[in-house]
């Protein structure tokens, strides 16, 4: 069971014993299909009691899923065509950070996003999805080409948080985040944010300073990852679970608090279990929006992002 996290076990055991009945049904020629109907039965209803009830340390280990969609396999899957662009003109290309230019339907759009490894190799090549300084700068790079050519920006979040080396510390890490969020919230065209993974600390929100944030139901976005507000309340990284319950990481916290527009459902068992299925949706929610926005003036799409921005964390007035 290659790729399982915990609460996935119990249904995957079903139905492997699912399977191994077909292929006996199939080999030796019996008639199992009551037995088999049963089985898929129970699966499905243990599916849906397991995943309707995730609590917020289980949303967290689905967003982190090793086969949950990427930047990437979103990239392939929802555009026409798309050229990948690298390189910050002033150190290097981080390949923790991918974007380009691309035609969503035939319109031309500017993706960046976080990308991940599926394996050990990948993931030291891409980092584990934490950008280094050069990440960031080359997104202000591409966004800036986008401006300049009035096309939209669809960024996709998912790390853990960025790099904390103490080379990205040399190259200028905690400048060049904050200059992409003055960055952003000057731009002149419409900007979507899709949280589709794990979207942790200022390694996040460093591409997220948008006029719409979408997130799918089972990732998390958090000022700090579980294991590090633990480590820091408790010293003890081992109450991630706990601080979870606490960090109000979940779409639904960040909806009810206006922090995102929009929870983009996932099938039932997540987003790997039906990548089409959740990448479709993901089309259409970024669709909509970006309609929605088409319709406003370069000031407009200013003096809407910095009032959105604005409106969080007030308590009352």
């Amino acid at each position: 069971m290659v790729g399982l996290i915990e609460i996935e076990k119990p249904v995957k055991e079903l139905e492997g014993k699912i399977a191994e009945l077909k292929n006996l049904a199939e080999t030796q020629n019996i008639d199992l299909s009551e037995q088999i109907g049963n089985l898929e039965e129970r699966a499905e209803k243990l599916k849906r009691r397991i995943y309707r009830n995730l609590t917020p340390w289980q949303k967290t280990q689905m967003a982190r899923h090793p086969l949950r969609p990427y930047t990437l396999d979103y990239a392939n899957a929802l555009f026409d065509e798309y050229i990948e662009l690298h390189g910050d003109r002033h150190y290097g290309d981080d390949k923790s950070i991918v974007g380009g230019f691309a035609k969503l339907d035939g319109k031309p759009v500017l993706f960046i996003g976080h990308q991940k490894g599926r394996n050990t190799m990948e993931n030291i090549e891409r980092n584990f999805g934490c950008a280094h300084p050069e990440g960031y700068r080359k997104a202000m790079r591409l966004m800036e080409q986008a401006e300049r050519f009035k096309r939209p920006i669809l960024t996709f979040i998912d790390t853990q948080g960025a790099f904390c080396g103490i080379e990205a510390e040399e190259r200028g890490q905690s400048e060049a985040i904050a200059s992409s969020l003055r960055f952003m919230s000057q731009l002149k065209t419409p900007v979507v944010a899709v949280i589709i993974g794990e979207g942790g600390s200022g390694g996040a929100i460093g591409l997220g300073v948008a006029n719409r944030i979408l997130m799918l139901e089972n990732s998390v976005y958090s000022v700090i990852s579980p294991e590090g507000c633990a480590a820091i309340l408790w010293k003890d990284a081992g109450r991630a679970q706990e601080a979870a319950d606490i960090l109000r990481l979940t779409a639904v916290d960040l909806k009810k608090f206006g922090i995102i527009d929009e929870i983009i459902p996932e099938p039932v068992g997540g987003a790997h279990n039906d990548c089409e299925k959740t990448i479709s949706a993901v089309k259409r929610a970024v669709k909509r929006h970006l309609g929605e926005l088409s319709a406003m003036t370069s000031e407009e799409l200013v003096s809407d992002r910095y009032d959105k921005f604005r409106r969080m964390g007030v308590l009352g007035e």
